[in-house]
């Protein structure tokens, strides 16, 4: 399953939610890829810490032989490094993706990403992709490239309201570009159960009808100190009530996801 973490708006956790799912994922044996295609590089740091170089095999890379002829491409999985966590990899983010951005998008390399997640099919069993906080060529890519997108919300108002924007997006790269593009649903982050307005801006999602996931995932110091040790909370503190939301969410996905699929196979009635 491929996933794209996706927000314009910038501050809602795209990458804590990015690198925390994926930590279970590969916590639970799974093999997981984490593609940071966001160039101030929050889910490289997050899961490489000290050890995240420019010099290392990087997404810019991958898409910046796209620019250039030559006789042997690079397969996908050349840009791809090891975390110090079992089963989880990254192709990590750089800089140069602000500076290749223009090149790209005027060349019109925007299946790119599909492709390589084509060519990665056999070699993950879950793959999330981490975007910037703009639509922009680089999150176009995800979107068209993924099966499902996860929406963080941080229980602001102006999240609100930028949101059906967002759908918007989606939507039109779903009639474009994804027909296979399915909205996983919303993950309500840094949510404060005893304050009135996270309520209230929460069930007014629900009221609307838009698929707001369950749990919703605590404000916590403790993540904050995750960045700082580069240590996803599965790792860090797996007895943490934060770790056992977001391991409720990485099950509630799975079962939503396994749902949709045993849908998508169940024949047809005889007309």
């Amino acid at each position: 399953m491929q996933h794209v973490v996706f927000n314009q708006k910038g501050g809602v956790g795209k990458s804590t939610i990015t690198c925390n799912l994926a930590a279970i994922s590969a916590a639970q044996g799974q093999r997981t890829l984490v593609i940071d295609l966001d160039s101030q590089g929050n889910s490289s740091r997050y899961l490489l810490g000290a050890e995240w170089s420019e010099d290392q095999p990087n997404v810019a890379e991958f898409f910046e032989q796209s620019l250039k002829f030559t006789i042997r491409d690079k397969g996908a999985s050349e840009f791809i490094v090891r975390t110090p966590w079992e089963n989880l990899d990254l192709m990590p983010s750089s800089p140069l993706l602000d500076e290749l951005h223009g090149k790209l998008e005027s060349r019109h390399k925007i299946y790119k990403l599909r492709d390589a997640l084509i060519q990665l099919a056999d070699e993950y069993d879950q793959i999330y992709i981490d975007t910037p906080p703009a639509l922009n060529f680089y999150t176009r890519c995800a979107l068209i490239a993924a099966q499902g997108c996860l929406i963080p919300f941080d229980c602001d108002d102006f999240s609100r309201r930028a949101l059906y924007t967002l759908l918007e997006n989606v939507q039109e790269i779903q009639a474009d570009h994804n027909a296979d593009l399915k909205i996983e649903g919303i993950v309500v982050n840094q949510f404060q159960p005893r304050a009135n307005l996270p309520q209230k801006l929460v069930q007014e999602l629900i009221d609307e009808g838009l698929p707001v996931l369950q749990p919703y995932l605590s404000a916590s110091v403790k993540i904050k100190e995750s960045h700082q040790q580069a240590k996803p909370m599965v790792h860090m503190e797996p007895r943490h009530k934060v770790t056992s939301e977001f391991v409720a969410l990485h099950e509630a996905l799975g079962a939503l996801n396994q749902a949709s699929a045993s849908k998508a196979r169940k024949p047809r009635g005889r007309v």
